[in-house]
């Protein structure tokens, strides 16, 4: 399996070193036959070769069997005019990863910041909505008629909205068979519309889940109140990214957030979390959101190639890094521990390497 790594800007190099040791310790521990090639994106390429993020980066990523992304200072680039692509949003239009899937449990030893404890998913649509850089064929989705107004335009179509409705079905009839459906359809009548229609339709041919559907804003407030009655929440692309990371902080910690992107044929593993260059080079940075991240794309890769030893080794990671969690004195500063970046990734090197 030949996995394209782009350690991206800030921590995105330190945390991609841990995952990768990580992933060595699986991969020989379990047989898995990975490969990996390293490609240089963000500043440094724009730097060295006037992008962010090359061409033939693009095209390795889409020859590989899985991608693993690290945090870039997006914001930070020049304009895409002046080669400053967005490596995340890119990719995800190239290859098509319309499924951002986001997990947020609670976790022994670890405070949770909700009044009750959660074990969710947020399926989030990935290649629209309000984003401006993927919801146009040519330009992007904002602009200034005048100088002082300023527009920017939403696209819901019924295709993406059927698909990430199927992807939170199927996630869900494999979990505790529920669905909420997070909208705003009282105010934005038409888009959310359209989305919603989708939903029910793919949610009458799941009779054994339970569905239901929320207000993005109401939803807010419920995570906070009472997130242990939620399973898997479809929504479209800018809700997923904020309920996501408030699901994720009330679980614990954004720094353990593990995060992929998937579609059809390609899955990128990325951590939920940003660059955080004021870090960079302190070997402080928590590394467990791309680890557990990368141990998700194992498992798409279980799923898509029918390889049970990839099962494996994603709950081996998963195991490893909760019983680290669990104990103080085998976490990161974060999170109250006092491991750095690495020493918390040989630590669970060893524990992946015993894993029965």
């Amino acid at each position: 399996m030949q996995i394209v790594v782009l350690p991206g800007d800030g921590v995105g190099p330190e945390i991609i070193k841990a995952t990768l040791a990580v992933l060595d310790a699986a991969d020989q521990r379990f047989s898995l036959g990975l490969e990996f090639t390293q490609y240089e994106i963000g500043l440094k390429s724009l730097q060295r070769t006037g992008t962010t993020l090359p061409a033939s980066v693009v095209e390795a990523a889409r020859a590989a069997s899985g991608v693993i992304l690290g945090p870039v200072s997006h914001q930070d680039y020049p304009p895409r005019a002046e080669g400053g692509i967005n490596p995340s949003g890119e990719l995800r239009i190239c290859l098509d990863l319309y499924a951002n899937i986001r997990p947020a449990r609670s976790r022994e030893g670890i405070p949770h910041w909700g009044r009750t404890p959660m074990d969710l998913v947020i399926v989030r649509e990935n290649t629209e909505g309000f984003y401006a850089d993927r919801n146009m064929f040519q330009g992007i989705g904002e602009f200034m008629p005048t100088s002082d107004i300023a527009l920017s335009v939403r696209k819901i179509t019924a295709h993406a909205s059927e698909r990430i409705a199927r992807a939170a079905f199927a996630l869900a009839a494999t979990r505790r068979r529920g669905v909420t459906a997070v909208h705003k359809s009282n105010v934005l009548h038409v888009t959310e519309g359209l989305f919603l229609a989708q939903v029910r339709k793919v949610a009458a041919e799941y009779p054994d889940v339970t569905y239901e559907e929320q207000l993005v804003d109401s939803m807010a407030a419920l995570l906070v109140r009472d997130a242990a009655r939620y399973d898997v929440v479809v929504t479209t692309n800018m809700y997923g990214d904020i309920l996501s990371d408030e699901a994720s902080e009330l679980a614990g910690s954004l720094g353990l957030a593990a995060s992929i992107n998937a579609g059809d044929a390609h899955c990128m593993a990325q951590a939920q979390h940003g660059s955080a260059p004021d870090i960079a080079g302190t070997d402080v940075a928590n590394p467990s959101s791309l680890i557990l991240s990368a141990a998700m794309l194992l498992g798409w890769l279980a799923r898509r190639h029918g390889r049970d030893e990839f099962a494996r080794a994603e709950r081996a990671i998963e195991v490893a890094v909760d019983e680290m969690l669990a104990q103080p004195d085998l976490r990161t500063r974060d999170v109250g521990g006092r491991l750095g970046t690495q020493a918390f990734a040989k630590a669970l090197d060893r524990r992946v390497r015993e894993a029965p």
